[in-house]
């Protein structure tokens, strides 16, 4: 059960969020630009030295590399909730495969099958006319085939056949 964590949070998350929220906003690019128009103004005021130069790099060396390490802790936190959100939605649908369940913690060999199997189902569901079909893991073939029975029957599935027929010899009419 989730409890009230913001009196949890360490030092360094509250920052994060702060900091976060502070360099994302418009006034912080405001103020960066403002930097980069102060630091500009000043190029003839020190001959364009390599010291004024040197000034501009460091800053923005420094800057870049903290918020390399800010933006990172950012987006951990918004992945981890967002694959929280989508484990709820599949652990909740009774036609979802359960396997897809903590789905980025398998090695890249296995994500790559599972997505030459999607690229087949896409490929079965071309064949069919309602794009509200859904199919498990485990039942893809299997339904693939008792629905494209059940379909050829009806009239809409012999209607969606003969119009793509026209369409693919070129005989449609537009």
């Amino acid at each position: 059960m989730v409890t009230n964590t913001k009196k949890k949070k360490n030092l360094f998350e509250r920052f994060a969020n702060w900091a976060t929220i502070a360099t994302g906003s418009s006034g912080a690019f405001i103020i960066a630009f403002g930097v980069i128009i102060v630091w500009g103004i000043t190029g003839p005021l020190f001959h364009y030295s390599d010291t004024w130069q040197l000034v501009i790099n460091t800053g923005t060396t420094i800057v870049t590399f903290l918020m390399v390490f800010l933006i990172q802790k950012s987006q951990n936190k918004d992945s981890k909730a967002i694959h929280l959100k989508l484990n709820e939605l599949l652990a909740s649908h009774q036609g979802a495969s359960n396997r897809m369940v903590d789905i980025e913690d398998i090695t890249e060999k296995e994500l790559d099958q599972l997505h030459k199997f999607y690229v087949e189902l896409a490929d079965l569901a071309e064949e069919e006319d309602d794009i509200t079909c859904t199919h498990s893991i485990d039942a893809a073939r299997e339904n693939h085939t008792t629905k494209l029975n059940n379909f050829k029957t009806k009239p809409h599935y012999i209607n969606a056949r003969k119009n793509h027929s026209k369409k693919s010899n070129g005989t449609s009419r537009t």
